[in-house]
């Protein structure tokens, strides 16, 4: 129950979006205490939160918004790692996961692909296949 509480400001913030998209059509379950939200209200948020990129799946506490169905069904253990990450980090992860991107692209590196937290998630979680990413 406390990883539940820990996390609560990342995933009020999920739910937050989770309604919205329910509100528009989108579907949600339950998968192992994560909720797993996907819709064309979460295709439209992935697309803006980088542009050029192709987000399948993004993780707010015990939330992931995915694409679609067999968006979420590709990266759940990926996206797992995120969560645990947060019950690590609680709200401290979103600020921290910010860091970690200024510090790949300062170093020259990619925001994403050399992002600590990712490389966690691509080295634990495994990586999704390449017309996913």
């Amino acid at each position: 129950m406390l990883r539940y509480l820990w996390t609560s400001p990342n995933t009020l913030l999920g739910l937050a979006f989770a309604l919205a998209a329910l509100a528009r059509g989108g579907r949600a379950r339950v998968f192992r205490g994560v909720v797993e939200v996907h819709g064309p209200g979460i295709r439209w948020l992935l697309d803006r939160v980088a542009p050029g990129r192709s987000i399948q799946a993004l993780t707010l506490g015990h939330v992931v918004l995915g694409r679609d169905r067999r968006s979420l069904d590709v990266t759940r253990a990926h996206e797992e790692v995120h969560v645990r990450q947060y019950e690590r980090w609680g709200p401290a992860f979103l600020p921290a996961y910010v860091v970690a991107s200024l510090v790949a692209a300062l170093r020259g590196g990619d925001p994403y692909r050399h992002n600590r937290f990712e490389r966690a998630a691509l080295t634990r979680g495994g990586q999704p296949p390449t017309e996913l990413v």
